[in-house]
């Protein structure tokens, strides 16, 4: 858990996601959108890709791709990130995080 914390902290905005998931794409697709550049580990192309989503699922990620943080903090999957959207609030997280500026 602490190697995803680690990882989750390293960047204003992160995404775990798997290459196979359509939902993870259209998130990541979401970020690029709005002008952020998240980090984003691919869950199925690292070897310790496994453990990482173990310890996902142990933080409360469910389903634990896509695993949305911003700022630290862990803001959710896809329906939660998408609600974010469409109420506002996601680009004003992006913009406190400073993972884009106006």
């Amino acid at each position: 858990m602490d190697m995803v914390r680690d990882l989750a902290s390293k960047k204003a905005a992160v995404i775990f996601t798997k290459s196979s998931c359509f939902m993870c794409h259209s998130i990541k697709a979401l970020f690029y959108e709005l002008g952020a550049s998240p980090a984003v580990h691919e869950l199925d192309q690292v070897t310790n890709g496994r453990e990482m989503e173990y310890a996902l699922q142990r933080l409360g990620c469910n389903p634990s791709v896509p695993a949305v943080f911003i700022g630290g903090k862990y803001i959710g999957s896809a329906k939660d990130v998408l609600s974010l959207h469409v109420d506002g609030s996601l680009k004003e997280k992006l913009i406190e995080a400073k993972a884009i500026w106006l």
